[in-house]
């Protein structure tokens, strides 16, 4: 029979004082020999999880960054312990590992390195501030890598470096534990993606706090959820999958600093955004938009609300934005138009759209009621693709970001610095939900594309004749987001060009305009372009 620490917790409660004392006695002499013993529940039930991958957090001071720490100096040989920012590692290392556990010993510590060593026993401090700093980690073997503040860490990062979870000492456990609040910017939504059972409400078969549950990637590369560790039989290997949960930690549950309540004052006088993640542990809360983000957060959510999964009744295909990936580890991305709702983005590995044919041959196969194709041909990968849809008749138009706008923003003083801004800017008014009418704007509730539309940030430099926006560079944001914003640049591309409808107070009249073309694309009263 299985007994679970709630279960402990109660028949204590029942226990005499002298009772309690003899207990504590007997924990206490058991565990005097260990350096560090988890606090009773969720931090002894994490220290104790079974799961491959681990994610332990939620509310603020719930002993998180103890918890990896305790890990790597009682049950594992060689450990890595990572922070966004080096020197928040190296502050991580000198005040939980030498700080607290060691009681300012710093025998073995290596603190130009921050390497701590006893033995065999390795504990390894590190960044990885950009992309490419995840290299740092290739080939070197950890059994326990924990990622202190999940969220702020790129998918790709924590996917490349995990690669090395592994260990030759006979017996060794190994593991992937991380820690963390709730994402404050969409960045780090792809958590609530990865952990998605139990973080995300919208899940169709939702998993319970510490629950195992068992994925693989299948022949397509996709992530999947399976029966069991397996094997599995993939592409005709047998494959084994791993475990993965949830366990939320809160700062009740951890005595060292709920017992005087000073932390408890700091997070209740936290602003609302930064309150509901780090004190109330909400995954789903508001994210805290940047000051100079492009699209806001809100609006796209708004967007993703409305959506329902047909277009509205009697109204044609519009366009489609095609972001194309030949070969590569991106994606060839498909956006659908109808008017101002959107189809479920197409997302087809680069692998399989090796050359020009293949992407124009999907897109024909999805293209309906004519609809205009609008394709990026920057850096030279569209550009087959684009040749290939003109030579069989379709409406194509080639889309380049980098070329400069002509265009204006809709009180004409603004200047857009190229055309990915104008289109960007084009989008962000259609979503204004300030228009008259209201935005009508149908997004799918996709988190990748939530994530895509609202990370570019953007600045207004002085000109000659009045003032230029200039969006983020692409390749900066790829950098930061460690990845290429394919979605978003669909979507955008699907808006930026094709029949839009006349936004009308209550919706949309079901008129297609091919009227003139007016400066503002992104407006919903916008026409057709000639």
């Amino acid at each position: 029979m299985t007994i679970s620490f709630d279960d402990v917790l109660d028949r204590l409660s029942g226990l005499t004082p002298a009772q309690l004392a003899a207990v504590e006695k007997e924990v206490m002499a058991a565990t005097g020999d260990q350096l560090w013993v988890p606090n009773p529940g969720p931090q002894t039930e994490a220290y104790y999880c079974e799961a491959d991958e681990l994610f332990y957090g939620g509310q603020a001071g719930g002993g998180k960054s103890a918890l990896i720490n305790g890990l790597a100096v009682t049950s594992h040989e060689r450990s890595l312990l990572l922070r966004r920012v080096r020197a928040d590692a190296q502050k991580l290392a000198e005040a939980e590992l030498i700080g607290k556990l060691f009681d300012g010993n710093r025998a073995g510590w290596n603190g130009s390195d921050l390497i701590w060593r006893n033995g065999k026993q390795l504990i390894q401090f590190g960044g990885c501030e950009l992309e490419e700093d995840k290299q740092r980690y290739k080939g070197d073997p950890h059994d326990l890598i924990c990622f202190d503040e999940i969220t702020d860490f790129m998918q790709s990062q924590y996917e490349f470096i995990t690669i090395w979870n592994r260990s030759t000492t006979k017996g060794q456990r190994c593991r992937v534990v991380c820690t963390g609040n709730p994402p404050t910017s969409a960045s780090g939504l792809w958590v609530i993606r990865h952990w998605g059972a139990w973080l995300d409400p919208n899940h169709p078969n939702p998993a319970k706090p510490g629950e195992l549950r068992w994925y693989l990637r299948n022949e397509q590369g996709e992530e999947t959820e399976v029966d069991g560790r397996g094997p599995h039989l993939i592409g005709g290997f047998e494959v084994e999958a791993k475990s993965r949960t949830f366990i939320p930690a809160k700062l009740s549950d951890n005595p060292d600093l709920a017992e005087d309540g000073e932390y408890a004052r700091i997070l209740n006088n936290l602003p609302k955004e930064l309150r509901d993640a780090y004190r109330d542990g909400q995954f789903r809360a508001s994210l805290q938009d940047e000051p100079n983000q492009c699209i806001p957060t809100a609006w796209v959510q708004a967007a993703m609300a409305r959506w329902s999964p047909q277009p509205p009744i009697g109204v044609p295909m519009s366009s489609i934005g095609v972001d194309v990936a030949q070969g590569g580890s991106d994606n060839t991305v498909l956006a659908k138009r109808h008017d101002s709702w959107f189809a479920e983005l197409i997302k087809i590995p680069g692998k399989e759209t090796p050359g020009g044919t293949d992407v124009a041959g999907i897109v024909i196969s999805k293209r309906r009621d004519g609809a205009k194709v609008i394709i990026d041909i920057g850096g030279g990968w569209g550009g087959d693709a684009y040749a290939h849809l003109r030579e069989n008749g379709v409406d194509a138009v080639s889309y380049m970001g980098v070329k400069p706008s002509l265009r204006r923003t809709q009180d004409k003083k603004l200047k857009f610095y190229n055309v990915r801004t104008e289109a960007y800017w084009s989008l962000r008014d259609a979503l204004n939900p300030d228009q008259p009418g209201g935005s009508q704007i149908a997004l799918p509730n996709d988190q990748t594309l939530l994530s895509d539309l609202t990370a570019p940030t953007y600045e207004v430099k002085r000109s000659h004749d009045g003032g230029v926006i200039q969006l983020e560079p692409k390749e900066k944001l790829k950098a930061r987001l460690g990845r290429s914003p394919d979605d978003g640049d669909a979507v955008v591309m699907a808006w930026y060009d094709g029949v839009k409808q006349e936004n009308v107070r209550g919706g949309y009249n079901s008129r297609i305009n091919r009227g003139a073309p007016k400066v503002n694309l992104g407006h919903a009263s916008a026409k057709r372009k000639r």
